[in-house]
């Protein structure tokens, strides 16, 4: 009796075990085991599906794209010496920046969204450095859009007193304020303490969310320069309309154009005529006058005796 009892309670034992192997606990080394349905069982990493990979290999070429042809850019502006001027250093600057994106900031961004549940593994220091250099490196490049757009407005409205020296101070005074201003709004959180970008609990890296800094950063990097952008290019718009316009009405028609042409050679020949031929038109005025007055003299008397 006791060794029947023995025998089913070892029994019961063995399908209990079986039972957890198939349910797929762990193991005491840590290795997690598959189920018999072929599912990924908790503690392991899916491996990466076939849309994971292509759009990974979509954004190492749209990186590499990137890189090549904003460094490209800036290869031509170095190495052409007509595009050392106004306004090719405006755009050198806007692909500085790109480059600088593509280089420092695109690259640990993919590695950002490839590690599970999008941690940050790379360390405080290196968060900040990314967070920094996202931050100025995108704002300095929509801000260097804002600077060419007014370049071409005051190019535009105002070509007789915006000259290439004037232009070329303004481009210089526009690509420091665009770097100076963009350093300010990535620095802000490390400076003045505003914020912090980094989450060692959670492991996040993302730009601090202090809502002073997300209006102030929001409004200096992207609202305030978009404003600029707009309001430029409908100046812009506007100044162009009206010049193609008023050309327009004062054009004359083909017909017109032969009179118009004619009518101003007759009046130039004259007016160039009459100062070569003023010392004679002089000596025949005098003549008249003294012809004039000596018929008077003439018939004076016989008028005087018919009285």
């Amino acid at each position: 009796m006791e060794a029947s009892n023995l025998s089913a309670s070892t029994t019961g034992v063995a399908l209990l075990l079986g039972l957890e192997i198939c349910s797929g606990s762990p193991s005491p080394g840590g290795v997690v085991g598959s189920t018999p349905g072929g599912a990924v069982l908790p503690g392991r990493e899916p491996p990466f599906s076939v849309f994971t990979v292509l759009v990974v290999s979509l954004l190492v070429l749209l990186i590499a794209a990137t890189f090549l042809w904003n460094l490209l850019v800036l290869v031509t502006i170095l190495r052409v010496r007509a595009f050392h001027r106004v306004p090719h250093n405006l755009v050198a600057s806007t692909a500085i920046s790109d480059v600088l994106v593509a280089a420092l900031v695109m690259p640990l961004s993919l590695v950002s969204e490839l590690s599970a549940g999008r941690r940050w593994q790379l360390g405080r220091s290196l968060c900040h450095v990314w967070i920094s250099f996202d931050v100025l490196c995108c704002t300095a490049s929509i801000w260097n859009v804002a600077a060419i757009a007014l370049d071409r407005y005051w190019t535009i409205t105002r070509h007789l007193q915006y000259t290439l020296r004037t232009r070329r101070r303004a481009a210089t005074l526009m690509i420091a304020l665009t770097w100076a201003l963009s350093a300010l709004i990535a620095l802000a959180p490390l400076l003045f303490g505003w914020g912090e970008a980094y989450d060692a609990g959670l492991q996040r890296c993302q730009v601090s969310q202090e809502p002073s800094y997300a209006v102030f950063s929001t409004c200096g990097a992207f609202y305030l320069p978009l404003g600029v952008v707009l309001f430029v290019y409908w100046k812009i718009y506007k100044a162009a309309k009206f010049r193609f316009g008023r050309r327009r009405a004062v054009l004359p028609l083909p017909a017109t154009m032969q009179v118009r042409d004619q009518l101003w050679c007759w009046i130039i020949g004259r007016v160039e005529g009459g100062k070569r031929n003023k010392e004679d038109v002089d000596k025949h005025g005098h003549q008249i006058v003294s012809c004039f007055l000596g018929f008077l003299l003439i018939l004076i008397p016989p008028l005087c005796a018919l009285a």
